[in-house]
């Protein structure tokens, strides 16, 4: 071979070379937060304050992802999750978000808690086009791309579950006289819109009493007194886990003997029943769209011995009764699933666009029929649940897993 020809050949092996690293180079795409060894996530939690039972979400999030690490990380990469008590107060969370952002560099604000402060960072995040995403509240506004693109729900949302227990409430008892609690915060009024559209024309006849209250009251008692004296059969009860756990043991302690609805998010038995005491929970009704760890009926069932070996293993200070480490462990696989997704383009832009890319996906906690499936114009993950009712020492699933479906 000539040295021309041997020239040649060189050269376009070289060329050959550069064009493959570049390719290479070009597939790799990071935003602030992500790197070849790295994955920044953020989250705020309220591991003090009123809504403290809530932090056991965060520290089943910390494990499970630590458990991810273990095993390779993600395509590669290790994820670094950075969480922050908000004691579930607003202006809290407000600095904890432009700490992850602008001093952790986080690439996105994951299943941040609470309703009030997901609203107090909503604007924020979204005028820095950083991913607030699979918020731990329910509220309908989550579901809201057109003037919110950078956030997404998870959870069914507050509106729809309380239409269920209205459709439930007019075929069953269409007579009854509906005494309301409720939080007095964008999280109660979000639920409580949901049961007036629910029951329509027929809400202002058939609620007889509404209280509101305040996180920072020490107790709820005297709103159930007024509300027994409305002479209300049917009882809504629209609270966190610290006053849900009060307003079961009151109802039990006047002798108050409504039908009992209660909200899902303070549906765990580890953290508001067992603590109400067994005996005042029964035939209390809510909705669920995970499983439930305290049912025997899951024991053999593959998702749930994931879960159960996941608590022996990785995360045992945990309470596998309390509702709070399924979410957390739910919640964490579908954002491990947008990861793998997003493969070596971790751009936030991106990480939406996986996010709303989710096709009947299914976190084995999920209870059978429901699927998580997402769109650009639908960022409301999970839309179903299923009515149970509290019997001895766990709830009881009834009737048909029911759809419904509302927009931001």
């Amino acid at each position: 071979m000539s040295a021309t020809k041997k020239l040649a050949v060189l050269g376009a092996a070289l060329a050959l070379v550069a064009t493959s690293g570049s390719a290479a180079l070009a597939q790799k795409k990071y935003d602030t937060g992500a790197s070849d060894t790295e994955i920044k996530i953020g989250n705020i939690m309220p591991y003090s304050g009123p809504a403290s039972a809530y932090g056991v979400i965060g520290r089943t999030e910390a494990a499970y992802f630590k458990k991810v690490n273990d095993a390779g990380g993600i395509n590669g990469r290790k994820i670094n999750f950075i969480s922050y008590d908000d004691a579930y107060s607003p202006p809290k969370a407000v600095e904890q978000a432009r700490k992850l952002v602008e001093s952790d560099e986080v690439l996105l604000i994951f299943n941040s808690l609470g309703t009030p402060s997901n609203s107090a960072i909503q604007k924020y995040m979204n005028s820095k086009k950083v991913p607030q995403l699979f918020v731990a509240t329910g509220a309908t506004k989550w579901n809201d791309p057109k003037d919110f693109p950078w956030t997404m729900g998870w959870q069914p949302n507050y509106q729809s579950e309380t239409q269920i227990y209205a459709k439930y409430i007019l075929k069953n008892m269409p007579n009854a006289k509906i005494a309301v609690l409720y939080q007095n915060d964008d999280y109660g009024k979000d639920y409580l819109k949901g049961l007036k559209d629910g029951l329509g024309q027929k809400a202002a006849s058939m609620i007889v009493a509404e209280e509101s209250f305040e996180t920072s009251q020490p107790t709820i008692d005297s709103n159930i007194v007024k509300l027994k004296a409305s002479n209300a059969d049917v009882f809504i009860d629209i609270a966190t886990p610290k006053f849900a756990a009060q307003a079961i043991k009151k109802v039990a302690e006047i002798g108050w003997k409504p039908i009992h609805f209660l909200n899902n998010v303070s549906a765990s038995v580890g953290s508001v029943i067992k603590p109400a005491g067994f005996e005042n929970a029964q035939d209390i009704i809510s909705a669920a769209y995970l499983k439930d760890a305290s049912d025997k009926q899951w024991d053999n069932d593959p998702g749930m011995k994931e879960f159960y070996a996941f608590m022996a293993k990785d995360f045992p200070e945990g309470d596998k009764l309390d509702g709070g480490t399924v979410v957390g462990f739910g919640v964490a696989q579908t954002l491990v699933q947008v990861l793998k997704q997003c493969g070596d383009n971790l751009t936030r832009e991106n990480i939406m666009k996986q996010a709303a890319s989710l096709k009947d996906f299914r976190t084995e906690v999920l209870l059978p029929g429901v699927k998580i499936n997402t769109a650009a114009n639908d960022f409301a993950p999970i839309s179903q649940l299923q009515l149970m009712k509290f019997k001895g020492e766990k709830w009881e699933l009834f009737g048909e897993v029911i759809s419904a479906d509302v927009g931001g």
